[in-house]
């Protein structure tokens, strides 16, 4: 067996650097959702791919993996949400296992309502410390981590 590859001291603190950034990115952004537009997280992964789809309509399934959610989860998020009025489910025509989810007129509303403090948080937090070459270097780091993710994970 040979030995671990442990992390470089550089590594590390790159490593934990990222962690803290996933973290505090992410708390606040939920927070700007909530206090902006009274919208989750949860609510605002969902209700942007509908947005964006055909008729604002997506199979359950294709909107799970959009979101890579589990089946279980994306159930009880799309519940929460029809009880709000944000959206509704339909039986799906070419399936009567599976189910359609409509993005409804007051679930379009809430997110053209948030969509433009949520991108205004986006630039001033991520892009907006840095210069147009370090965003494009910041796309190519993440392209090879991603692919590195991809192939590793199969």
């Amino acid at each position: 067996m040979s030995e671990p590859r442990w992390l470089t001291p550089d590594q590390a603190e790159v490593w934990a650097k990222y962690r803290t950034l996933r973290r505090t990115l992410q708390r606040a952004q939920d927070q700007q959702l909530q206090r902006d537009s009274g919208l989750s997280a949860a609510d605002y992964a969902l209700l942007a791919p509908l947005s964006e789809s055909a008729d604002g309509v997506l199979r359950a399934r294709e909107l799970g993996a959009e979101v890579d959610w589990e089946r279980s989860r994306l159930s009880h998020q799309i519940s929460r949400m029809e009880k709000r009025g944000l959206v509704t489910r339909e039986a799906c025509a070419d399936d009567a296992r599976g189910s359609m989810v409509r993005l409804t007129r007051k679930g379009r509303e809430a997110i053209e309502a948030a969509a433009p403090a949520h991108a205004e948080n986006v630039r001033r937090l991520v892009f907006d410390p840095l210069t147009p070459d370090e965003v494009r270097l910041f796309g190519d780091v993440l392209d090879r981590i991603l692919d590195a993710v991809e192939r590793n994970s199969r």
